[in-house]
Formats: structure tokens, sequence, C-alpha cells
């Protein structure tokens, strides 16, 4: 009897999902208000990127991807939900851009490979790799905005992110570890 108390009943996964998506758009934008500015690069540092990994780790490869579509599509559309308030389709072609792709891309990349990553050390590395994979988007995208060499692009667009994503990295790696059966069950 206890064990039948204690058993939540999913009614219908497709709301769920929905809630899901919801969930993380809202939580991406909100990353993007932890906004620390450094005065060397147009690029700040948020929390957006640690939302864009759990959510594609949660969600998986297509709602992952449909979550950060639906994040920039309700940006250029006027909601001011980009990193500062920032709003509309010129915001995409600002100096964030290509980490905004890189959002997409990055869910891709752990909605195709979490499911087998088992321990801490894979999930982290899967993490990494999609980090790397959002980072080096937003390089791409400096380099054809800005002209500068590769070497000035990672001081102003790589390496003032790396530690703070790695700590990001390992946090998101922990709590999906620890919520994946959970999460699993209901999406």
């Amino acid at each position: 009897m206890e064990v039948i108390l204690r058993k939540e009943i999913i009614v219908d996964k497709t709301l769920c999902r929905a809630l899901g998506v919801a969930v993380f758009v809202v939580l991406t934008s909100l990353g993007g208000f932890v906004r620390i500015p450094l005065p060397f690069t147009p690029v700040p540092l948020t929390l957006q990127t640690f939302f864009v990994l759990l959510g594609a780790a949660f969600l998986g490869s297509r709602l992952g991807v449909f979550t950060q579509l639906s994040y920039l599509l309700l940006g250029v559309m006027g909601l001011p939900i980009f990193s500062g308030a920032g709003s509309g389709m010129l915001y995409l072609f600002g100096p964030t851009g290509g980490y905004l792709a890189g959002f997409v891309l990055a869910s891709i990349f752990i909605g195709r490979f979490i499911r087998q990553a088992q321990g801490l050390a894979s999930v982290f590395a899967v993490f990494c790799l999609a980090d790397f994979i959002l980072l080096v988007s937003g390089l791409i995208w400096l380099k054809l905005i800005l002209g500068y060499p590769l070497s000035r692009l990672l001081v102003i667009g790589f390496l003032p992110f790396v530690p703070g994503d790695l700590v990001k990295v390992f946090i998101a790696s922990g709590i999906y570890l620890s919520l994946r059966q959970r999460v699993k069950e209901i999406f």
C-alpha cells in the first residue's frame, strides 16, 4: 500500500513535455539577466549556458532544440529576454549572435550523446564538449563581424568564459545525474 501511495501518475506526457520546454525557455531567459559585463569583451558572462545544458539533457535533442529555437523566436519577436533585456532581429547580428546559435548546436549535441553517458566523468565530458561547441560558434561569429586575429578572439570570446563554464558544467552534471531517473519517468 505504501508503494502505491508514493507513486505519482503522469497522465499526459505531452503536457509534461510542453511544460518542460516552457520552463527551460523561461530559465534560459532568466539566465540572461544574471549578467556580468567584462570590460574587455562585448560578450557578458551569463547563466544561460547552464540552462541550455540542462534543458537539452533532460528534454532530449528534439525538444532541447525546440526550446532554444523558441527562446530565439520570442526574443526576435520583441520580448526583452536576451541578455541585458535585449530583443529584436538585430540582436542576433550583434556580438552574442554566434553564442545564441551555439545554444541550438549544443542542444543537438547533448541530446544525441547524453543518453550514453553513465557516470559523472562521461556526463561532464558531454557537457564540456557541448560548451566547447557553443563557445566556438561564438568565436566564429566574432571573427566574421569583428575580423580580429585568432589570438585576440580567444582573449575576448573564449578564455574568459572557460573557468565559469567549467563550474556550470560540473554543477549541471551533478544535477543531471541526480535527477536523470526521475525526469526519464516524466518525459
